[in-house]
């Protein structure tokens, strides 16, 4: 039986498209190439990079006054480089093994404001990465002076369909001149642009298609994230019954599947329930919008 004592997990799921997506970005690191991910909203995308890049681990201690730089005019004016609000941050010993940057362009933004924001990326995270390595960066001063450090290896951009024809070519000279792999994540459709750009073309060495998940995979999802509610594999018929009506509304969308689950909690809550049956799955429904069944 399920046990509804138990908080859901918050941990990332390792699916099988999140290891081929890893696989992707490990290959583009050791070769220093281009590589193309692209699928429909839901696929997981923007959490398996930040999961491989260790993002969760950087991005607190990039506070938004240090990625804009208001007030700087110039990327020389990065360097040398020290974040003064870094020097006693209890920095987590697995930075130490972080070599990945991800970086979510604007909506709009011209070449100049991408290739700032990278490396202004760039610089904070070779600090912090740095000061990681050295366990002493509350004793000790030191400056980034390299604007392409060897603590870098990867670049991901998220949301790449953002980017303008420009864009595309700035991010690729950036990859260029640090010699770093890069690897652009967006919407169907990005591949076909790509293929426009021969510069950025000739350059992709790896391509990953990212899907739905299958069914198994789904309940094997269910079963890490939403087993203190749903019990993806039981012999209940009450629990299969929700189970089967889970898959048919998600069709394997993470997003959606993350969404359905926390309207049945607050159903669940709302109703003073503990168990979820058809009924409460498909009342959770009819609260969100997400297109017919």
């Amino acid at each position: 039986m399920t046990n509804h004592d138990k908080k859901p997990s918050q941990g990332f799921v390792v699916t099988k498209g999140y290891r081929r997506f890893a696989e992707m970005c490990d290959a583009c690191r050791r070769a220093r190439v281009v590589g193309l991910g692209y699928g429909p909203p839901g696929t997981g995308k923007t959490e398996s990079a930040t999961y491989y890049a260790q993002w969760n681990q950087i991005e607190p201690y990039l506070p938004e006054p240090l990625i804009t730089f208001t007030g700087r005019s110039a990327v020389d004016g990065l360097y040398p480089y020290r974040p003064l609000a870094f020097t006693s941050a209890p920095l987590d010993a697995s930075i130490q093994h972080c070599r990945t940057v991800f970086y979510t362009p604007p909506v709009t933004g011209a070449p100049g404001r991408i290739e700032k924001e990278v490396l202004t990326l760039f610089a904070a995270f070779s600090y912090l990465v740095e000061a990681a390595n050295r366990r002493h960066e509350d004793k000790e001063e030191f400056l980034v002076t390299r604007r392409f450090s060897r603590l870098i290896e990867l670049l991901v951009v998220d949301e790449a369909n953002r980017l303008k024809d420009m864009g595309l070519e700035q991010v690729r000279d950036i990859a260029d001149r640090g010699k770093i792999g890069l690897v652009l994540l967006g919407m169907p459709g990005l591949e076909k642009r790509v293929a426009r750009a021969p510069q950025l073309y000739s350059r992709i060495g790896f391509n990953h298609e990212m899907e739905l998940l299958s069914e198994e995979e789904t309940r094997f999802f269910l079963d890490q994230r939403w087993s203190h509610r749903v019990s993806a594999h039981s012999d209940d018929f009450t629990d299969q019954e929700a189970v089967a009506t889970i898959l048919r509304i998600t069709r394997g969308n993470i997003r959606v599947i993350e969404r359905l689950m926390m309207q049945v909690e607050h159903v669940l809550v709302a109703n003073q329930l503990t168990v979820v049956t058809k009924e409460v799955v498909e009342t959770a429904r009819k609260n969100l919008i997400i297109g017919p069944d």
